[in-house]
């Protein structure tokens, strides 16, 4: 068994070394891999890792929003409007105009890229995005090799399987990352595992903790989910009939809140303490808080919420969204509204 092989039943029919990666995935059709996730699982934090460990591979990755991506300044050779160039021959880009012109975009590129990467948001079914590569004409020039799932281990709970979002997210990985294993016990992720074979028989799950480089389940080698051959594309060949807006019917909400009055500091670690509702799974947010100099950058995934200062001088304006299933918008903008100086 070669040495970077994660587990005894590798995942592909070779494992090959990072540095052999790039020779081993075929010329023909550029392979594709698309990460999906719920809220706050991990997703961007894989991304930079795909980045910084290319070992050789000219990889072209596609987000939303480049701002969650923190791309070392040292390696950015150049920037446009979309588009990110990093000196390790690696390359983000934005989903600006849509999936499939972003694609193209790729590769009509004069320098080839040799791999692909997508990282769908966190309330994405990912069948209809890997319905564009074997259901379009980017089927002639692409090829989906797999799709990734991370999964939070510090946030799983039965009540995310109330989302069919969140199940599609299991159930069409071809494998899935057990993410942030180092903020669970043994018991706790055995009592994961079951509960993901429940939902996907035959899962193929690897523990990691990519937020903690230290540790010995961060060890990921690229091999182990780039170029695995792993997309049964033939199930995937589905009606569009067959496709629901799963977002609507799982009562998701999304919730923007601006201010041109600053944060009452102790108000507002008030509110997240005693009033922030359970079933908000997501928050972000650059704040103004009075007396303070420095902005705040406020991150919320799952029951874990970091509020720290950064270099930055203060706003003149507060932003924060909220993500979650079912909120009381009217009643958040009240409460939040209550934590503004006068």
């Amino acid at each position: 068994m070669p040495e970077n092989c994660p587990t005894e039943d590798c995942l592909a029919e070779s494992c090959p070394s990072e540095d052999d990666l790039a020779v081993t995935i075929p010329k023909q059709g550029m392979p594709v891999t698309v990460i999906t996730g719920f809220l706050g699982s991990g997703k961007t934090t894989l991304l930079n890792h795909i980045l910084n460990n290319a070992q050789g591979l000219k990889i072209a990755v596609l987000v939303n929003e480049f701002g969650d991506i923190n791309i070392d300044a040292q390696l950015i050779v150049s920037t446009q409007n979309n588009m990110v160039e990093l000196s390790n021959g690696c390359i983000c880009c934005t989903i600006n105009d849509g999936l499939v012109d972003a694609v193209y975009q790729v590769l009509e590129r004069e320098e080839r890229m040799d791999y692909l990467v997508i990282e769908t948001t966190g309330l994405a079914d990912p069948l209809p995005i890997m319905m564009t590569f074997v259901g379009t004409s980017l089927k002639d020039f692409t090829r989906l090799d797999s799709v990734v799932g991370v999964v939070d281990a510090d946030n799983f709970g039965a009540d995310l399987f109330n989302s069919s979002v969140y199940e599609n997210q299991l159930i069409y990985s071809d494998i899935l990352l057990l993410n942030k294993t180092d903020l669970a016990s043994d018991k706790q992720l055995q009592a994961i595992e079951a509960e993901i074979h429940r939902v996907k028989d035959g899962a193929r799950l690897l523990r990691c903790s990519l937020e903690n480089p230290l540790g010995t389940d961060a060890e990921l080698p690229l091999s182990a989910i780039l170029g695995v051959g792993l997309a049964d594309t033939e199930t995937y060949r589905l009606s569009k009939q067959e496709m629901s807006d799963h977002v609507a019917s799982d009562r998701f909400v999304s919730m923007p809140f601006r201010s041109d009055r600053p944060f009452d500091l102790a108000k507002f670690e008030h509110f997240l303490m005693q009033q922030l509702p359970s079933n908000i799974f997501r928050a972000k947010g650059i704040l103004w808080f009075e007396g303070q100099p420095k902005r705040y950058i406020f991150q919320l995934s799952g029951k874990r919420f970091n509020l720290a200062a950064d270099s930055h001088q203060c706003p003149t304006q507060n932003q924060l969204i909220l993500i979650g299933r079912q909120l009381n918008p009217l009643q958040l903008y009240q409460q939040l509204s209550n934590c503004l100086t006068s």
